[in-house]
């Protein structure tokens, strides 16, 4: 978050270059808090609504007029924006290796650079800023600020911490594959697809966690279509399954496929899940 004394070096940094990169980061995140506040107006005028203020009352005391007032409504974030945050959101998807020519060259799944394409799209629309990061196979550690983790166990270590943090789902591998457990349910389920590839039918997992001044969203697919999967889901159910008073939740989402491997359906199979519950 930024700061008044961060503000300050910026005026005073005597490196043009280094001021300038400083200076667009510090816009981009004031510009995402201003929206925030934006969203928390909304919310505010929402509320003192529903303990029995009228609009007109509201502007009065707000010291704005009625006319603002409605233009708040109508104008600002959506609630469910905060979902991911208060923005910048980062957004990272694993580099993998394979060889080409006898040597080994990084790459990137196709599925996962559409869901990660998926996920800018849905930012965008909630008026939230984004970057882009590669997940290397050894990475363990999270990104600064809010984040949006596209990364199955097997590929990366920040995933595995991350399912350690979920009391309710998790991904556990044996002579069949990769399932993902239920552990409240006591059920594990794993991808059609997978056993039969003639069934365009995967799984995918979802979570998002509040860690102090920032939110982790984690998408994990038994395949990477299933991630697919989960970002589709998302993007339809987004405002019925953000809940403001839960730190926790998570899920699993069942998609279906073409044969070009664009999404056709998605569901719920599992949870949400809330730490509430």
């Amino acid at each position: 978050m930024a700061t008044a004394d961060e503000f300050e070096q910026v005026r005073s940094d005597p490196n043009p270059i280094r001021r300038g990169q400083r200076a667009t980061e510090l816009m981009t995140i004031y510009q995402q808090r201003a929206t925030e506040l934006a969203r928390l107006r909304k919310a505010a005028i929402e509320e003192a609504h529903q303990e029995g203020l009228s609009y007109t009352e509201i502007a009065e005391q707000l010291g704005i007029t009625k006319g603002r007032i409605s233009q708040i409504r109508t104008s600002a974030p959506r609630p469910e924006r905060a979902f991911f945050g208060v923005g910048p959101v980062a957004v990272g998807i694993p580099r993998r290796f394979g060889l080409e020519d006898g040597r080994e060259r990084p790459f990137f799944d196709a599925n996962d650079q559409a869901t990660q394409l998926a996920i800018e799209s849905l930012l965008a629309r909630l008026s939230l800023a984004c970057n882009v990061f590669a997940i290397d196979p050894d990475r363990a550690e999270l990104p600064s600020g809010d984040c949006v983790i596209i990364c199955g166990p097997k590929s990366a270590p920040v995933a595995r911490h991350l399912l350690e943090g979920d009391p309710y789902l998790d991904f556990e591998r044996d002579e069949d594959g990769w399932w993902i457990t239920d552990a409240k349910a006591r059920q594990r389920h794993n991808s059609p697809y997978r056993r039969d590839s003639s069934i365009r039918t995967d799984i995918g997992y979802l979570s998002r966690r509040r860690e102090n001044d920032r939110v982790i969203v984690h998408i994990a697919g038994i395949t990477s279509i299933g991630s697919l999967g989960v970002a589709d889901w998302l993007d339809k159910h987004l405002a019925t399954l953000f809940d403001p008073t839960s730190n926790f939740v998570s899920a699993v989402i069942e998609c279906d496929f073409d044969a070009e491997f664009a999404v056709t359906d998605s569901r719920l199979i599992v949870g949400p899940y809330r730490d509430s519950e």
